[in-house]
């Protein structure tokens, strides 16, 4: 059996979500079984360069191309269904996307896709006039209907896809994502915490947002909860705020928003967070918080817990699914419930430890493993 994968989203060379799950997923799901054929399709006209381990395996084989996806590959592909990957890939049984592109397939090839979220149906004034336009462009709907199967990373998901887009329930199989392994709690005296600390400029005690700074994630709500958190009564020191992530769309709000405010010498902007240092980033904060409108799975809430952080995040999607009981969820809208949820954390030795304890044992849900086996299993179905 021969498997077509599409990792053209790898051609940024950005972890944010889409990536994350591709590269964590095809670490694990390309040596499950070595009697597999998989070819993978990477296409871009400027792309970075690949650097894992898992190309190096004998039954996985690059097929690299260098045309402009954006001015001459996604036309053809969009108005003449052309060129067909599955043939570029030398024949394919079954083709996956870990995000919904363009794909033109032969009609004898099987498609299988996932869906992270339908964030862009929901709140389209959080995405730029571009971000539409591309949407628009890509027509999710159309790539979901004529998808033979289709993975959403959590129920929320399912539910949407099955609302939004009136697809049939048994179309879609839930799998869920896992948590990188290397995210765990550090010891307080590891070195390598000073020059993290260093690296970022960061400060000694610090409320924690990390993911991209965009619209759909709430960053100024959580600015200006911090502000009302700030002008309490805590009978201690007040932490900071540090924003952490690359910028995104439409980001430039956000910025100023923490320019003009009354604390603004206690908010922090790391910039990119490179992936090895990720896991000392969680362990040097005090609370984690994620007031995201909107989210299909959300990695960080998870990634936070699994490095002993006490989280904070909002109760709406697929948010009390993914994080069970070992969060404290608010209202993202109410800034006053988010300063309150910061407070008790802070100030509750008992609710954090709890919080801490219960975070450990739910990470124990999600695995890559799991959610590679789950996958191939789709795949050969």
């Amino acid at each position: 059996m021969t498997v077509g994968i599409d990792i053209r989203f790898l051609a940024k060379g950005s972890r944010t979500g889409i990536e994350e799950y591709t590269i964590n997923l095809l670490s694990r799901l390309l040596s499950l079984d070595e009697t597999i054929k998989f070819n993978l399709f990477y296409n871009a006209f400027s792309k970075a360069k690949l650097d894992y381990d898992w190309l190096g395996l004998p039954n996985v084989k690059l097929f690299e191309f260098h045309l402009p996806n954006r001015f001459f590959f996604d036309p053809l592909a969009k108005f003449c269904r052309q060129p067909k990957i599955d043939r570029l890939l030398g024949g394919v049984d079954v083709f996956f996307d870990p995000h919904f592109l363009l794909s033109p397939l032969s009609k004898t090839c099987r498609r299988v896709v996932t869906f992270h979220d339908l964030s862009f149906e929901y709140f389209p004034e959080f995405f730029s006039w571009r971000k539409r336009y591309w949407h628009a462009f890509l027509s999710p709907r159309a790539r979901a209907l004529e998808a033979d199967k289709i993975i959403a990373v959590s129920q929320s998901t399912k539910d949407d896809l099955v609302s939004i887009y009136n697809l049939p329930a048994e179309k879609i199989k839930v799998v869920y994502s896992g948590i990188e392994k290397g995210l765990q709690k550090k010891e307080p005296a590891d070195e390598r915490k000073v020059s993290i600390r260093k690296k970022y400029n960061l400060p000694e005690d610090f409320i924690l947002y990390f993911g991209t700074l965009e619209p759909r994630k709430n960053l100024i709500g959580l600015i200006r909860a911090y502000e009302i958190f700030r002008q309490q009564p805590t009978g201690g020191a007040k932490p900071s705020l540090v924003l952490a992530g690359n910028p995104g769309w439409l980001c430039d709000d956000i910025f100023a928003e923490a320019k003009k405010s009354a604390f603004a010498r206690d908010i922090f902007f790391t910039g990119f967070i490179d992936p090895a240092d990720k896991v000392y980033l969680y362990n040097l904060a005090s609370v984690f918080v994620y007031p995201s409108f909107f989210e299909g799975f959300g990695f960080p809430p998870l990634e936070a817990m699994s490095c002993g952080v006490p989280v904070i995040c909002s109760h709406t999607s697929s948010f009390p699914e993914v994080v069970g009981e070992a969060a404290l969820m608010i209202d993202p809208y109410n800034f006053n419930e988010i300063a309150w949820a910061i407070k008790e954390v802070l100030i509750d030795k008992k609710l954090k430890q709890s919080l801490i304890e219960d975070g450990f044992a739910r990470i124990k849900n999600f695995s890559w493993d799991r959610c590679a086996k789950e996958t191939l299993g789709l795949l050969t179905k």
